[in-house]
């Protein structure tokens, strides 16, 4: 089941909104087959693993990070072709909870005479993580939020006086790039977009064009920006209000960006939650939200963000004015805090790059 996960990771990028997903077939002890999903539309990971093994496939075991498909998409169903391959016993780490699969797989393939047994505390937990985003987007019907940020040791990213290039090295900001180049959107707030002016693109591309995403409510985006001069070339949303001027939208979109209208908060921001149920309707599955203090406390306020990418740079800045990455309100009390369930580190070069997974649920004060 590592190894099929392992396999499944090999489409990132490649196949969503589709899941990951990575097949091992063995028999008498022997990996004989194995593959995986690897572009959208294409041929599903069990039947390029059972091309794999040919007739070894007859009274072998499948192993398998979700539970086969049995439906006709864009692919025929691989339950099909596993009961016509004479695979013997189907071992899937997690149920496909898609309507149209939901234990209807297992199902099939049982009433076919094969074995099929689910999770058994082996690979479990990975396969879950995996397929976070694809789980996630089916759950609540809006895509998994990365949030990602850059600081110091003293918890910084930006100085007092608003400078923040270059927080992380080089090998970081190469390792962010290619985090864009995976992800449906990146999303920041118009205090980003007018101090930065950046471009938000993968350099290099990766194998997804993200769409770039401003919470705009005054629509007060400049046309001359780096942002609006590329929307013909890479898809750029505005996420704006009812407040914003009618002739800024209208330049807007002459300029070819795409102009969504959301209720706005209290504040007069864009809100989140419509947004966020928006691109779910457009089947995007992850999104990577790069703001600012604003825009990552608004998130985190509203208890979205599902993992974190945080780079830590040997330096200080001090300062009590000097940028915290997450604003908004916060947490009152510590354990009303945002936990990791699971984090990773690992050196990048002199910085430290931390990987957090969210607990699903957060404690409040009542």
């Amino acid at each position: 089941m590592q190894r099929a996960v392992a396999l499944a990771e090999q489409g990132r990028g490649h196949v969503e909104p589709n899941p990951l997903v990575g097949a091992v077939i063995v028999r008498d002890g022997q990996l004989v087959g194995e593959g995986w999903h690897q572009r959208y539309g294409e041929a599903h990971a069990e039947v390029n693993a059972l091309a794999a093994a040919g007739d070894a496939a007859r009274g072998a075991t499948l192993y398998v990070n979700l539970e086969p498909c049995c439906h006709q998409g864009k692919t025929p169903p691989c339950t099909d072709a596993i009961v016509k391959a004479g695979i013997a016993r189907v071992v899937a780490a997690i149920k496909d909870p898609f309507p149209m699969v939901a234990g209807q797989g297992a199902a099939q393939l049982q009433a076919a005479g094969i074995a099929v047994d689910f999770g058994g505390g082996f690979g479990v937990e990975s396969a879950r993580r995996l397929n976070a985003p694809y789980l996630k987007l089916l759950a609540a019907g809006r895509p998994y939020v990365n949030a990602k940020w850059a600081m110091t040791v003293d918890g910084k990213i930006a100085t007092r006086t608003g400078d923040s290039q270059w927080i992380s090295n080089e090998t970081s900001r190469a390792r962010v790039h290619a985090l864009r180049g995976r992800v449906d959107g990146i999303l920041i707030g118009i205090g980003t977009a007018l101090a930065d002016n950046p471009l938000l693109t993968a350099r290099p591309p990766g194998p997804r064009m993200a769409t770039r995403v401003v919470l705009d409510g005054q629509a007060r985006l400049p046309l001359e920006s780096q942002l609006v001069r590329t929307a013909r070339e890479v898809p750029t949303l505005v996420a704006t209000t009812a407040a914003a001027p009618a002739a800024s939208l209208a330049a807007l979109r002459e300029c070819g960006c795409e102009v969504l209208v959301v209720p706005a908060t209290e504040n007069g921001r864009p809100a989140l939650l419509p947004l966020l149920a928006e691109l779910g309707r457009r089947r995007w599955t992850n999104l990577l939200v790069e703001g600012g203090a604003a825009v990552l406390g608004s998130f985190f306020d509203a208890v979205l963000i599902d993992e974190a990418h945080v780079y830590l740079a040997p330096m200080l800045f001090g300062g009590s004015q000097a940028h915290t990455p997450i604003g908004g309100l916060g947490a009152a009390i510590v354990r009303e805090a945002l936990r990791f369930e699971s984090w990773n580190l690992e050196p990048v070069k002199g910085d430290i790059y931390l990987r957090g997974w969210v607990a699903q649920e957060r404690p409040t004060s009542t």
